[in-house]
């Protein structure tokens, strides 16, 4: 059986042989990548030609070689407040799954001695006055954690327009796919509910489904805990959340009666861990069939779908 004389990676055009014996060589002798121009920014072609070269086979020019074409599809991941708690949370869990991530917020890069951080490119700035030509350039998805309390003008700027601001920007620059993170919809009093937090978010929440009516995700976690980081300190919430979850889960059966009562899920929904709820993120960047709203459970198993 013949041997394979040589295999080699070249930038040049591949030299053509021919075969003296019947028997084809193993491996080919020389390859060239010729990258073409990516398609919508998202899809890399590359074109592979292979000639292939053995023992007792000389060069002959009317040979042909044999070309590959192969796409391969990248995955960017723009997280808007990236350096917060939940922001943070998704960065560090889409570098881990191989997606490529910036991160836009006022803050910049966090301070945090943790090897994922150099892998994400932080930019700070404002939504409001962001470069979004050159933030969402190439960019599969962009993940929203905007959202704060105050007053009413400033929750209904930061809650509903910086979102909103954010989703037009996204659809008017090709983005497939929107990701906002909102809140529960809990079943308070009609005059809790009409607070700039909740509007301004149900308003967002609107924009993303009316623009991106069959990709657009908006998620309604209930209390988010982990640990949180709030001016160098860091806040165990994970020791009241996590607990408070497994009770409230193990004794679903005895409380689901009690769910009618107004305002009763402040207390019964399920708290939501801030990992699982950006696993559920990194699901839906790569589930082109998820899409519309998730509520507590729904998150959680969004996210068991990454865990597997």
């Amino acid at each position: 059986m013949s041997s394979f004389a040589s295999f080699s990676a070249t930038a040049l055009t591949p030299i053509p042989v021919t075969l003296e014996s019947r028997g084809r060589a193993p491996f080919p002798s020389h390859l060239r990548f010729n990258p073409v121009v990516p398609i919508n920014k998202r899809i890399k072609r590359y074109q592979v030609k292979c000639s292939y070269a053995g023992t007792s086979l000389k060069n002959d020019s009317r040979s042909a070689t044999i070309d590959v074409t192969a796409d391969v599809k990248s995955e960017k991941l723009v997280v808007l407040g990236g350096s917060g708690f939940v922001g943070s949370a998704i960065c560090k869990a889409a570098v881990s799954k191989g997606i490529e991530v910036t991160s836009l917020s006022r803050s910049g890069r966090p301070r945090v001695s943790e090897s994922w951080v150099d892998q994400v490119s932080w930019i700070p700035g404002d939504v409001f006055y962001a470069n979004w030509d050159e933030i969402l350039v190439g960019a599969n998805a962009v993940a929203s954690t905007l959202g704060g309390f105050g007053n009413e003008e400033q929750m209904m700027r930061i809650n509903g327009e910086a979102n909103i601001v954010a989703v037009n920007a996204a659809k008017e620059r090709g983005v497939p796919k929107f990701i906002l993170i909102t809140v529960h919809d809990y079943n308070l009093p009609s005059f809790l509910l009409q607070s700039a937090y909740f509007t301004g978010k149900r308003k967002a929440e609107s924009e993303v489904l009316s623009l991106y009516p069959n990709s657009g995700v908006v998620l309604r976690p209930a209390f988010i805990y982990g640990r949180r980081r709030v001016d160098g300190f860091e806040i165990p919430l994970d020791l009241i959340g996590e607990p408070w979850e497994k009770i409230l889960r193990a004794t679903e059966s005895f409380t689901r009666p009690l769910n009618a009562l107004p305002a009763s899920d402040l207390v019964l929904v399920p708290p939501v861990s801030v990992n699982d709820l950006a696993l559920a993120v990194v699901n839906a960047v790569r589930d082109d069939d998820m899409f519309g709203i998730f509520t507590v459970d729904q998150i959680k198993q969004a996210a068991a779908n990454v865990k597997v």
